[in-house]
């Protein structure tokens, strides 16, 4: 009886584990010679179009900024590559069904309390999950040629209320988009 208490509480913890991931994508041209990059800056006519707040703007600007500067990359007038980002948002509705049950104990065939073995008892517990699922796209764009050159997303659920937490949520969803930037090509 207490493994079916605790159920419940194993349940949200693996509801909570699997929203602080993100997931994560890239593309790439694949004729780029990544190497040659070195200097950036921000793409503003992109960032501007950017549905988010301009709270969230600064916030996800100041982490790209941050993490651009750890792979060595400095922010110039003159950049090599132009930065520029873009977001998604959907509402995400997951339905956890919770049966747990048996078909045992009194009666005939079909029993008094139905079912071929009897009483068809146990739980139907569902459970209802609603959150919003954020894609951040960050795009690098070949200042020269003006062409784009790598894209990474990041899709996570969002973090609304506490601003720390919020602040804490969009640098981990920069850093693991830019985790996969250089991509691993051969000859660079």
């Amino acid at each position: 009886m207490k493994a079916l208490r605790l159920l419940p509480l194993l349940g949200a913890v693996l509801l909570l584990a699997s929203c602080s991931t993100v997931r994560v994508a890239s593309d790439y041209d694949k004729e780029t010679n990544f190497s040659e990059y070195k200097t950036f800056a921000f793409y503003k006519p992109g960032i501007d179009k950017a549905e988010i707040s301009d709270l969230d703007k600064k916030r996800v600007l100041r982490a790209i900024e941050s993490e651009m500067m750890a792979k060595g990359f400095t922010k110039s007038e003159n950049p090599t590559v132009l930065v520029s980002i873009f977001t998604k948002a959907k509402e995400r509705i997951d339905v956890y069904q919770n049966n747990f049950g048996f078909r045992g104990g009194w009666g005939g065939f079909w029993g008094p309390w139905g079912g071929p073995w009897g009483w068809n008892g146990g739980f139907n517990n569902n459970t209802v999950a609603r959150s919003t699922q954020g894609t951040l796209y960050i795009d690098l764009i070949d200042a020269n040629k003006n062409q784009l050159i790598w894209q990474g997303q990041g899709t996570a659920p969002l973090v609304t209320g506490d601003v720390d937490k919020r602040e804490e949520r969009i640098n981990l969803i920069v850093q693991e988009i830019l985790g996969v930037y250089p991509p691993q090509v051969a000859g660079n």
